[in-house]
């Protein structure tokens, strides 16, 4: 099973479409479709089934899947342990954040990596918490930054360097919310939808104080477009202060006081387990260490001083 197939293989199983599994995989669709053709005569077994819906996997096609990723990730792991060894330290690392700390968290420290690592070819994935998260899975993305939501795959570790506060954000002249979380919760909220960290962080605010998290009057997938809807008076909003920040600057929205302790949201750094990681990804991790790292006592040793192994 040569990489190039299982590369193929996991690409139309993630899509369901061998036109968006080419482009994926930067190949032509003769090109995929040829690689599944081989795989599935190799092992002697049809992989896809063809349904309204597109290819699925087959149930020959699921017990391959799990192998498929950890094969690649053995390749990509034996291919590092040799660069290292050869003392190559170059290489392309692909970073994966979400769109709020895209833009307002990393372009310093970015800027400064391109600048300090010039052979280092640095690519930058803008996309939701789960896309972010399967891609480190599938080995798409080296390193992510993103909402830690304390539910990670057991191939990924993980470092928070950051906690964010969160803010109850209205629209300018809003009467102020007077009362307990429990009044809070029979406010109307503008959230993002269920599964992302937006909402998830909304939904434990209210779940840690033993409330039923309150039914949005509306959900919407930009969280730009919930300030801009929160500005609009369609109801509150609980968002991490850095991704309304520039809304708040400019007047278009406000924060009021949330009743009870402030919350934080934790942001984290997210790449996949190894015994070797390729050389530029353990200096880009090391650079994001320093960079991202609370203070520390003077002298202390610091933590981006060990290798990155894990």
């Amino acid at each position: 099973m040569h990489p190039r197939m299982l590369r193929a293989f996991l690409a139309v199983a993630r899509s369901g479409n061998v036109t968006r599994a080419a482009e994926a995989v930067h190949l032509a669709q003769s090109s995929v479709s040829d690689q599944i053709q081989a795989l599935e005569a190799e092992l002697g077994a049809s992989l896809f089934a063809r349904t309204r819906l597109g290819l699925t996997l087959t149930p020959a096609g699921e017990a391959l899947r799990s192998y498929a990723e950890d094969i690649l990730a053995l390749d990509q792991e034996a291919r590092a342990a040799v660069e290292a060894a050869a003392g190559r330290m170059a290489g392309a690392v692909t970073i994966g954040a979400l769109e709020t700390i895209a833009a307002v968290k990393l372009p310093r420290w970015l800027s400064d990596v391109c600048k300090g690592h010039p052979d280092i070819d640095i690519r930058l994935t803008v996309a939701g918490s789960s896309e972010l998260l399967r891609g480190l899975a599938e080995g798409g993305i080296d390193v992510a930054f993103c909402f830690d939501q304390g539910r990670l795959d057991e191939r990924l570790a993980r470092r928070v360097i950051a906690r964010e506060p969160l803010v109850l954000v209205a629209a300018p002249g809003a009467a102020a919310m007077t009362g307990d979380l429990a009044a809070l919760a029979a406010a109307g909220f503008v959230a993002t939808e269920t599964g992302c960290v937006y909402r998830h962080l909304l939904d434990t605010a209210f779940a840690e104080a033993g409330l039923a998290a309150p039914k949005p009057v509306a959900e919407v997938g930009s969280v730009r477009a919930i300030a801009q809807l929160v500005a609009a008076g369609a109801g509150l909003g609980l968002l991490p202060r850095l991704a309304v920040s520039e809304a708040l600057a400019r007047g278009e929205i406000v924060e009021q006081p949330w009743p009870g302790p402030m919350r934080t949201a934790p942001l984290a750094m997210v790449w996949r387990r190894r015994r070797v990681q390729p050389p530029a990804l353990q200096r880009v991790l090391a650079a994001a260490d320093a960079a991202f790292a609370p203070l520390r006592p003077a002298g202390a040793r610091p933590r981006h001083a060990a290798p990155f192994r894990s």
